[in-house]
């Protein structure tokens, strides 16, 4: 049966090689059912209904990507998608948490509608390589810096907007452990360094006093998800066009570069393409869609399913453990919820370190950026600053485009930019200037 599903023996690996690839990729990922809560609640949802929710869209949409695609590649609630939900939508724009679950709803929506037909090709031919990856990098900083501020590394300062915080504080020296376990761990080659280094810093945490564990550690989770709360109709008014174009923006190229780069390193790319991308691609979105019914931010595909691929996983048999996991975690809500859950000052040192590796991870693609050519490196810089220093990621991408379409007709290479980069970069003027940023 196993064969004739997922074509084991003919992608040249064996179900146990593909159950120690699933275990693998869940023990990479599995931060993501402690941190993702985090930014949940900060945009306002339940503590105990985020947890359940990340974990059941993240099975969910894992579960699809086996059957649908049959890809070694799991899914769950994106970094930095939860944070541009959380912060940019939710607390930045004002938006309830509950209509903008139907704004990802719809992006979901619209992420399959341009999948099925074709147009997502278009719409990734159009938008620059540099804009892409100044985006990641961008990301990387922000997530970072929210990451440094929970664990009480950085604070607020009314003179310098942000200075160092107090290095001696319970909450900082958790953080800076966690991130010395992590790092150590990374430079060492340990491809779950980041679930490894939560795991120390809980054990820490527990003999300091810092982390209080719940009365049982195991219960039967609660269904009572926040998408059943969902709101579908307010999130279609016209206000909240730009902010659902960016989910979009950000779930095409995030899924289509973690895609290919999976595809690649798994030698499943056959003349640079990658078989049954449409299904991969309808995997991810139809995953999104479900994310928001669920009751969380966008679901996209894992960069961190390369480290079940490095140990030999190859179909869609090693999503199948992956997605299993995820749902017996289901029943360890209690003891992730004393994980995420803030301290006495506010702060939540045990997910902090998380943030911050992650961030340092996706700043990696400042790389491939061309900084000796003006007119790619000026977008890219004021894409990647911006996002931290406004606290907004679409405001660092819309920054980013503009100055690209204006440095590129500067320099008299307008041909260089595709038509729509043209649409967009008016609609943001007129929207900073027509509208409250």
């Amino acid at each position: 049966m196993l064969e004739r599903i997922f074509h084991v023996r003919a992608a040249g690996s064996t179900p146990g090689r593909e159950a120690l690839g699933g275990v693998t990729t869940f023990l990479t990922m599995a931060y993501i059912l402690a941190v993702n809560p985090v930014f949940l609640t900060a945009a306002g949802i339940p503590a105990q209904g985020a947890i359940v929710a990340t974990a059941l869209s993240a099975a969910f949409a894992t579960l699809l990507m086996a059957f649908l695609a049959n890809y070694p590649i799991a899914l769950a609630p994106g970094m930095g998608m939860n944070a541009f939900f959380a912060y940019g939508i939710c607390v930045g724009s004002g938006v309830p948490w509950q209509t903008a679950l139907g704004m990802v709803f719809w992006a979901g929506v619209l992420f399959v509608v341009l999948t099925v037909t074709g147009v997502r090709r278009v719409l990734v031919r159009a938008v620059p390589e540099v804009v892409k990856l100044a985006g990641a990098v961008g990301i990387g900083l922000f997530i970072a810096f929210i990451g440094l501020q929970h664990g009480g590394i950085v604070r607020g300062d009314k003179n310098t907007m942000v200075a160092l915080g107090n290095l001696s504080s319970p909450a900082a020296l958790l953080t800076l452990f966690g991130l010395a376990v992590s790092l150590g761990l990374m430079a060492a080659g340990v491809q779950t360094a980041i679930f490894w280094g939560l795991a120390a810093t809980v054990i820490v945490g527990l003999f300091t006093g810092e982390v209080t564990m719940p009365a049982s550690l195991v219960s039967a989770p609660s269904f009572a998800l926040p998408g059943l709360q969902i709101d579908f109709l307010g999130a279609l008014r016209l206000q909240y066009a730009p902010l659902i174009l960016v989910l979009l923006f950000f779930a095409l190229f995030d899924t289509l570069g973690t895609l290919m780069g999976l595809a690649h390193q798994a030698g499943l790319l056959k003349d640079g393409e990658l078989p049954r991308i449409e299904r991969a691609l309808t995997a991810d979105a139809l995953g999104m869609v479900g994310g928001a019914l669920f009751g969380t931010s966008p679901v996209t595909s894992y960069i961190e399913s390369g480290s079940g691929v490095a140990v030999g996983a190859r179909t869609g048999l090693a999503s199948v453990v992956t997605g299993g996991m995820l749902l017996i975690s289901l029943f360890f809500t209690p003891l992730v919820g004393a994980i995420s859950r803030p301290d006495a000052g506010g702060f939540t040192p045990l997910t902090a370190p998380a943030l911050i590796l992650v961030g340092t991870l996706m700043v990696r693609a400042v790389r491939e950026i061309d900084w000796t050519d003006t007119t790619e490196s000026a977008p890219a810089f004021f894409t990647a600053l911006l996002m931290p220093l406004t606290f907004n990621i679409s405001h660092g991408l819309a920054a980013g485009i503009v100055v690209y379409v204006l440095i590129k007709l500067a320099a008299r290479r307008g041909r260089e930019v595709h038509w729509l980069m043209y649409v967009l970069a008016v609609l943001f003027v007129l929207r900073y200037a027509l509208l409250p940023a």
